[in-house]
């Protein structure tokens, strides 16, 4: 791989503010103060008092909608702008070991557990992210049509598998792994060594 990665796993990004009305109250201060006005030129500009407008960029009070879009357009800015300091929650699933969900992905065949570790429906990314724990054993069908949308990631546990992703196999053992466009016919062609365990992580867009 000698193309370099375009993004940098350990760069952090600007501290925003958790709580709403602190994160709007300060992108307002800060807009104000970078246009060179007082807090009695945007309260005057905007129709609010000097009060008012005190405890908005304080942080000590809940803007309407109304107020906020009025506050924006006497900054000359976009309504969103004005939330731009504000740090939504992040979706984070921790399972523990056994306990993921039994599940059956659509096209399951005989003898393939599927343990789905964990579900994050929606992301600022605009990805889903389906992580599971694949187990196969003696009595697994052996077969090579799986396609659905996405990415998907193997990572090799244990036992030995000849996967197929198209036209070409692939021998996965212990420690390697698989990365493809899961929309050609990909799956495990042959169980070599059993039992077989694997991650298989599965990426797509959400539905609009």
């Amino acid at each position: 791989m000698s193309d370099k990665l375009r993004q940098n796993p350990h760069a952090l990004k600007e501290q925003r503010e958790k709580n709403l009305e602190v994160a709007i109250g300060r992108q307002v201060r800060e807009l104000r103060k970078h246009q060179r006005m007082t807090g009695a030129d945007l309260a005057s500009k905007s129709g609010l008092s000097v009060g008012m407008l005190s405890k908005i960029e304080n942080g000590a009070t809940s803007p309407s909608l109304t107020t906020i879009s009025t506050l924006a357009h006497a900054l000359g800015v976009p309504v969103v702008q004005l939330f731009s300091g504000y740090e939504e929650p992040r979706a984070c699933l921790h399972v523990k070991a056994g306990e993921g969900v039994k599940t059956e992905r659509e096209g399951t065949r005989a003898g393939h557990q599927y343990s789905l570790l964990g579900h994050i429906g929606t992301t600022a990314a605009g990805v889903i992210v389906e992580p599971y724990l694949i187990t196969l054993d003696s009595s697994s069908d052996q077969f090579k049509t799986f396609q659905h949308d996405g990415i998907e990631l193997l990572y090799m546990l244990e036992g030995c598998v000849q996967y197929r992703h198209g036209d070409d196999t692939y021998l996965l053992e212990p420690g390697d792994s698989l990365l493809f466009d899961s929309d050609a016919p990909h799956g495990p062609d042959d169980l070599v060594s059993l039992p077989a365990k694997y991650l298989s992580i599965i990426t797509y867009a959400q539905a609009k």
